[in-house]
């Protein structure tokens, strides 16, 4: 009896072994239920195409060990000439069929039924049965995926919420509130179907079709780059235009010596009202702004600071570059502690205007600034409070989390934030039709399939080191969370680590299904069966390869949680 089904990875490696470890009953819940569902899937695909093939199947086993129950009442059944066993350890699972095993290819049974014994099979017929498992596992995120789209899955509209201050778009005369309709000729639905071309188009002149207050127009933009974390959070230049989804607040980062500093306007005041008409947006302000007639005063209702409400009066010059007022953009959520944004006493809730006196346009051309920094020293200006300040801070090579709890080294402050802003449109994207919704749930599963693929390649290569491997407590935090969080972060779980199991199989490891493929195709080319002995070496090596890296996923993951465990035993 072979170990079949063995677990890799959520969106990255993370190899699971045996055993159940989980915080509570609702996490021990979420955990079994997503192997199992897993691996049923997984080891029915064998089963099913073994049977289509006339191959005997033994037994039939989510789990292993000894069969779930106690005295007589056990969960075990036979049906036919197959046994049903659902077994206490629920990490794997297998078909057990006639002639599958070195040792039993020239038994009495196998020699009984020679038709019915797989080493007796054609050898595409061989190849079907081990490559059913992983192929279920790549099918089953497909459909899961429809459902999702029968349903309704929330996409963002692309409609352009806020365009960066110099940026290509700014400079092509994008502006907010257009709605993108092309790229080049190509439709696009959706902000994100958008996202994927501008990152690969550095350099690139764009021909992109908008259609802005009910009017198409073309506007022609050129691809810039900027510094950013790709689809692993993995350190590059990627394309960029300058123009973001989210809605800028109207908060006002205020330029010296400008019209608005001399009206009495302050860094860091949002604007609330305009002559008694509320505004919630940037984009509703500077409309409401270029609307009044130059030359006439205009009633602005500030919020300054937490609680004071101020309100003036300014000219009405045309447009808030007139008037000298651009987006502040960046808020400081939480902040590290021992980080460089700490011991450079940057604090929570600061808004950040500029960096070396460059105004800040975007979270992301903060963030694309401190990861070029190399670490010099920049000099942030700041309101807290309603009041201006200036700091120094010098960013730090700094371990950061990435896919899945991996990490690498990237230049970081030790801050959290985002943009002064809110989300911008979405729509929910409903297709029933299955000859729609097939095809784009299979492109949605080849995407992420993907990113799997890369993350195992830098696995491999050492880009992510070994200690990023993950175990078993890994898996059902991720499971425990994802549960906690509702049935469709759950589900997106399960179809990441379906994609991984089903790819992962597929590696030429003897006792996974790509190993068996590989034996198989050499048996066909050679024309006969390799020896028995040499079949066994190959098993024997291969699990012990496996050993190793269930060892190396136990032993991080005693380093990540061993020192958590002993904490909460302590305490209770």
């Amino acid at each position: 009896m072979k170990l079949r089904t063995i677990f890799l990875g959520v969106g990255l490696p993370m190899i699971i072994g045996s055993g159940l470890i989980s915080q509570s009953l609702q996490g021990a819940f979420a955990f079994i239920l997503l192997l199992g569902v897993l691996i049923t899937i997984h080891e029915f695909g064998h089963f099913a195409v073994a049977k289509m093939c006339g191959v005997k199947v033994l037994k039939f086993s989510i789990g292993f060990g000894n069969p779930i129950g106690f005295g007589k009442y056990r969960m075990l059944w036979k049906y036919g000439e197959t046994e049903y066993v659902v077994a206490w350890i629920p990490v794997g699972g297998f078909v057990k069929m006639l002639g599958e095993n070195p040792d039993d290819e020239d038994s009495d049974e196998a020699q009984a039924e020679p038709g019915r014994a797989l080493s007796h099979k054609p050898v595409w017929q061989k190849l079907a049965v081990v490559g059913a498992g992983p192929v279920m596992n790549l099918i089953f995120p497909v459909f899961l995926l429809m459902g999702f789209l029968f349903v309704g899955v929330p996409q963002r509209v692309p409609v352009v919420g806020h365009v960066e201050t110099g940026s290509p778009a700014a400079q092509a005369g994008f502006q907010a509130g257009d709605r993108i309709v092309a790229l080049n000729g190509e439709e696009i639905l959706w902000w994100d179907d958008m996202l994927p071309e501008l990152r690969d188009k550095r350099g690139e002149a764009l021909s992109v079709q908008v259609n802005r207050d009910g009017l198409e127009q073309t506007l022609n933009v050129k691809v810039s780059e900027r510094s950013g974390l790709d689809r692993l959070d993995a350190l590059k230049e990627l394309g960029w235009i300058g123009v973001g989804h989210s809605q800028f607040l109207p908060s006002l980062n205020v330029q010296a010596g400008s019209p608005a500093q001399a009206a009495g306007l302050k860094s860091g005041d949002r604007v609330t009202a305009i002559n008694g008409e509320d505004v919630e947006t940037w984009m509703a302000w500077e409309k409401a702004y270029a609307a009044v007639s130059i030359g006439s005063q205009v009633s602005l209702q500030l919020l300054r600071g937490e609680q004071e409400a101020v309100e003036l009066q300014v000219s009405a010059l045309g447009g808030l570059k007139d008037l000298g007022v651009l987006p502040a953009v960046v808020r400081v959520g939480d902040v590290g502690p021992g980080s460089a944004a700490s011991d450079a006493g940057v604090k929570g809730g600061d808004l950040l205007l500029a960096v070396d006196g460059e105004p800040l346009a975007s979270f992301s051309a903060f963030r694309s600034m401190v990861l070029e920094s190399k670490g010099r020293s920049m000099e942030l200006s700041y309101v807290r409070d309603g009041e201006p300040g200036q700091i120094s801070v010098a960013p730090r090579l700094t371990e950061s989390t990435i896919v899945d709890g991996m990490t690498e080294e990237i230049y970081l402050i030790g801050i959290s934030a985002q943009d002064e802003a809110l989300a911008g449109a979405f729509e929910k994207e409903i297709v029933r039709n299955p000859l729609v919704s097939l095809p784009r749930a299979a492109k949605m599963t080849v995407e992420v399939t993907q990113v799997f693929i890369a993350g195992l390649g830098k696995l491999i290569s050492g880009a992510i080191p070994a200690n990023q491997v993950g175990g078993p407590m890994r898996i059902a935090e991720e499971a425990h969370r994802a549960f906690q969080s509702g049935w469709e972060r759950y589900l997106n779980l399960m179809i990441l680590i379906s994609i991984n199991l089903g790819i992962l199989n597929l590696l030429p490891i003897p006792v996974l299904d790509g190993g068996q493929a590989v034996i198989f195709t050499a048996e066909g080319l050679k024309g006969s069966p390799l020896s028995t002995r040499f079949k066994e070496s190959l098993q024997g090596a291969g699990f012990v390869l496996l050993a190793m890296l269930m060892g190396l996923a136990f032993w991080n993951d005693i380093a990540r949680y061993g020192g958590m465990i002993l904490d909460k035993i302590r305490e209770s």
